[in-house]
């Protein structure tokens, strides 16, 4: 009988040792993509042969910073490049509209991507309808 085998907790504890890093990097890897995914959102409302996109972020506590939308357009048409920027100070537990931008949605395609910035942490989210 292999060594190994004879002594079953030592193994269990020496692949216990290997493995707890691998969970722990997996467990902050996911807290920060649920972060960000929490934290800036680029939400889409149709209505009237139109959509519209609001930029928006949401805070659990008190939050200050930038942003810069910039959405990209084409479409039967034309195509228009669209970048907004500023400011913004979100108040905890409320989502923020940061900017918003209208566009023709029959055959339209876009992509519209949010870059957040609070302190020296940056976000960035992208909606993409159409297109590749």
């Amino acid at each position: 009988m292999p060594n190994s085998i004879k002594h079953p907790r030592r193994l269990m504890s020496i692949l216990a040792l290997v493995l707890l890093p691998v969970g722990a990097v997996a467990a902050m890897t996911t807290a920060n993509q649920s972060d960000e995914a929490q934290l800036c959102e680029i939400k889409a409302t149709p209505g009237a042969g139109m959509v519209r996109l609001d930029a928006l972020v949401h805070a659990d506590k008190h939050a200050a910073g930038t942003y810069t939308f910039h959405v990209e357009k084409s479409g039967e048409s034309g195509s228009s490049t669209i970048n907004q920027s500023g400011d913004f100070d979100a108040i905890a537990g409320h989502a923020a509209i940061l900017s918003s931008v209208s566009l023709d949605s029959k055959g339209t395609d876009y992509k519209a991507t949010l870059d957040v910035m609070i302190g020296d942490k940056s976000f960035s989210c992208t909606k993409q309808i159409g297109g590749n």
